[in-house]
């Protein structure tokens, strides 16, 4: 786990574990190796043609100097022919080939970047796909969604330009600090007190635009939660006139976040005409000393010159160290929480010989299972109850029950902490995970549809329906005649949650669905719950058909809907302290019968 410390009012990261998260990402880079290779020679050479060039062009200015001073005074025409001529093309050739080995080593670091970022995010996948409904449950969506989009590409990013940038910068700084020394120490010593100066200032600016940074974040979550809870909730908004309210409460987030961004940007955009500054009064500090000794003759033309280049390719790379610095940590930062969820404690593997039930008859049973969400902390103990082949079983019971968990432990969502489900006598512990859902049908309450057409949603779990089955399917859920009057038909495409559907027509489609699927074992959460009384009583003529000979789980609030069913378990803090059917119930008078009466008083 990372250290984790609050600032600005939100969770700023820094690494925990640097070596070990460096180890791992460079790890991840193994199948990069030649073209890292090239990279690490391209960043040699490069260094070395930087530090080189002002040394060489300091030469070729002399004797070009020299040159015009004898063509000056003889009186001949100057010339660039002969030995002049090809010192002034090597120089050429050599700025060529910085520029040639600067453009290969960012090609290929973007390269390497976007690979690994490619084949972390393909882990990433792979893993979220292993991951139990338990760490879902704990982790909000966006924190999740944050580490496979903005914390890959902040990795990303420092690997193309941040890491590169500080490991040229680190050697150019060593090598023309060296140079620098050798032409001047005095002139050098100079340099260097003007850039302490200048990355003191930074590095204070750098620490407050962190600050700021951190507050900017943190007031762009506030106006994005802001708006999209007021976007959602736009029709009760209306309906209670609160729009000079809404507007009022986003016009603030705004104005919050304007504030912050305009402090961020100021902080941003003022160090470097700052540092600049500094840098230009060192230069003219400089250019007033260097001036007087290449009057006396201690420094010629040529080397001054060069003097000047070390100084320009130097004093950028210190003062931006604080940046490049915090960009890495950041970076780290992401790469160890991308880590952590790699990391993550995966489901209970498949069994490496699954047990194999193709088509069940329906046979379901609870023996004496227990289950928590924390183990030390257990929601169900000792359940017990039997669904025969056919038979209609409703859960029933108050909000937090317990009802939804029943259904996620049949469907192996979660596991079980003791005792064991059979699907017709075969623990389902002992099928893969795939193999036992496919004998099962589901209709949530949260309907869920996808990017794509109406006959895509319908055949979601059957890509490979023909389009007569699809129409028939809808027919029994009662949709078709609602598809036909849309647009395109079965053709229309559904974006953005379907949200110019009705949630009774989104429902309709998600239990079109099942009947397309045509499932042993079905189970219904509340699935016609959007739907009016009298479709409500249509899909119930559908479903009466679709449920015979095969075993269904309904979870109900309205007692009505499930009065005929085989076996009722009523369900309290997660157990069933009820069961049987509507009549034994009734008579027995107890939490049930309360419930039903209380429901049609």
């Amino acid at each position: 786990m990372s250290q984790k410390k609050k600032f600005a009012g939100i969770e700023r990261e820094i690494p925990q574990n640097t070596r070990s998260t460096v180890t791992r990402l460079f790890g991840q880079l193994h199948g990069q190796r030649f073209r890292l290779t090239v990279v690490a020679v391209s960043i040699v050479i490069y260094v070395a043609l930087s530090i080189w060039n002002p040394m060489y062009s300091a030469v070729v200015i002399d004797h070009l100097w020299q040159s015009v001073q004898a063509a000056w005074q003889s009186g001949a025409p100057f010339s660039v022919t002969g030995a002049m001529g090809r010192e002034l093309l090597q120089l050429t050739f050599q700025y060529l080939s910085t520029w040639l080995f600067y453009y290969l080593q960012s090609y290929l670091m973007a390269s390497v970047a976007e690979s690994l970022v490619l084949e972390l995010r393909s882990q990433i996948s792979q893993k979220l796909n292993r991951l139990p409904l338990r760490f879902f449950d704990q982790n909000k969506a966006g924190e999740i969604l944050s580490r496979v989009t903005s914390d890959l590409d902040k990795i990303s990013e420092v690997l193309q330009t941040g890491l590169l940038k500080l490991i040229v910068a680190i050697g150019t700084i060593i090598g023309s600090l060296i140079v620098m020394f050798c032409y001047s120490v005095p002139l050098t010593c100079l340099f260097l007190v003007f850039m302490a100066v200048c990355m003191v200032v930074t590095n204070i600016v750098a620490r407050k635009n962190l600050a700021c940074a951190a507050q900017r974040q943190e007031t762009i979550a506030v106006l994005t939660g802001v708006v999209e809870e007021y976007y959602n909730g736009r029709d009760v908004i209306k309906a209670y006139n609160h729009e000079a309210e809404s507007i009022r409460k986003v016009s603030e987030a705004a104005e919050a976040n304007r504030a912050a961004n305009q402090k961020a940007d100021f902080l941003t955009n003022c160090v470097n005409p700052l540092i600049r500054l500094l840098t230009r009064l060192s230069q003219v500090v400089i250019a007033i000393i260097s001036g007087h000794a290449m009057l006396n003759g201690a420094m010629s033309v040529g080397v001054v010159q060069a003097f000047f280049q070390y100084v320009n390719q130097t004093a950028e790379p210190l003062t931006e160290a604080s940046y490049m610095i915090n960009s890495l940590q950041a970076a780290l930062a992401s790469a160890e929480r991308t880590f952590e969820l790699l990391d993550e404690a995966e489901e209970i593997p498949d069994p490496a010989s699954p047990a194999v039930v193709e088509r069940a008859a329906g046979r379901v049973a609870f023996e004496h299972v227990s289950f928590g969400y924390d183990p030390e902390r257990l929601l169900m103990q000792d359940i017990s109850f039997e669904a025969k082949p056919g038979q209609k079983i409703a859960v029933v019971g108050s909000t937090g029950a317990g009802k939804t968990t029943l259904i996620n432990l049949l469907m192996r969502f979660y596991e079980v902490n003791g005792g064991r489900i059979t699907l017709d006598g075969v623990p389902t512990a002992a099928m893969t995970r795939a193999g036992l859902r496919r004998n099962f049908g589901m209709v949530l309450q949260d309907t869920w549809l996808f990017g794509g057409t109406v006959a895509e949603n319908i055949a979601y779990g059957r890509p490979d329906a023909t389009r007569e089955e699809i129409v028939a399917a809808a027919r029994a859920a009662k949709v078709d005649y609602f598809i036909r009057t849309m647009p395109q038909g079965y053709d229309t495409v559904l974006d953005n949650d379907a949200a110019n559907l009705s949630a009774g027509q989104r429902q309709l489609l998600t239990i079109a669905r099942v009947f397309l699927c045509d499932p042993p074992i079905i189970i219904l959460d509340e699935a016609t719950s959007s739907v009016d009384t009298r479709t409500e009583v249509e899909i119930g003529k559908a479903m009466k058909k679709l449920m015979d000979g095969r075993t269904s789980f309904v979870i109900a609030h309205r007692l009505s809907t499930i009065r005929d069913a085989d076996t009722i378990l009523f369900m309290e803090h997660g157990n069933i302290i009820e069961q049987g059917d509507h009549k034994t119930l009734l008579a027995k008078g107890g939490a049930y019968a309360a419930l039903y009466y209380s429901q049609f008083e």
